[in-house]
């Protein structure tokens, strides 16, 4: 029996798959030039180069420099909240949540160092072009969302103190991992050990949940609420 050929998709398909591919492949190319160059030193010029297409073709998707550079920003920041929103929550206990949240920001920052480089310009810039998306300033919302309910859970069981804030939980969380690849030069110089080093990672990995299951285990909500004694 003669195998038919599969069923060619619509054209008009065809073309929004071709359209979102090549969209995709830009973003890919301007993380790593924006990464590499900062904002200003990147070049629409040098992007289309890479990708041996012509600066119409970028206009065309993004429209200009500052709107790719949002395009990578909105990106890189999806990727770590979609990384984080696949942590089950529901079927973990709250010491076992929050430690394989701090291991997953720690796994996902060593693994994406673009987001490092490109979180710090935008700090450079004072995250001018980040308070410019709506979309951006959301996508901090699912992550402190994901905290309080795993904080909620440890203190309805007796395991967290009740003083503990998301918000400065999640810079707990974010300032090892973050540190360890933004200032792995200049602690490396200055302490001669290089932070990002294979022989490092597990030790640091294991330090970062512990450091934030020893906080809410330990939290004294007179220490930890900074209303408590105004």
């Amino acid at each position: 029996m003669s195998s038919q050929p599969a069923p060619r998709a619509p054209q008009g398909e065809r073309r929004r798959r071709d359209a979102e591919r090549t969209k995709a492949e830009i973003l890919d190319v301007a993380q790593a030039e924006f990464a590499r160059h900062g904002y200003a030193g990147a070049r629409i010029d040098e992007i289309a180069a890479l990708m041996r297409t012509t600066k119409r073709m970028i206009y065309y998707y993004f429209g200009g420099k500052e709107q790719l550079y949002l395009a990578v920003l909105e990106k890189v920041y999806t990727e770590v909240r979609a990384a984080e929103a696949a942590i089950d929550v529901e079927h973990l206990a709250p010491v076992a949540a929050i430690r394989t949240l701090a291991e997953l920001t720690f796994d996902h920052h060593d693994a994406h160092r673009d987001f490092i480089k490109i979180v710090s310009i935008e700090n450079i810039h004072h995250a001018e072009h980040l308070r410019k998306s709506q979309a951006l300033v959301d996508l901090g919302v699912p992550v402190i969302d994901l905290i309080e309910r795993i904080l909620a859970a440890g203190r309805e069981r007796g395991e967290f103190g009740t003083g503990a804030d998301a918000v400065d939980v999640h810079m707990m969380i974010s300032s090892l991992c973050f540190f360890r690849i933004a200032n792995q030069h200049t602690f490396g110089v200055l302490f001669d050990r290089d932070l990002a080093a294979p022989e490092h990672r597990d030790r640091l990995r294991t330090m970062v949940g512990d450091m934030v299951v020893g906080y809410l285990t330990a939290a004294d909500p007179a220490r930890t609420d900074p209303t408590v004694g105004r």
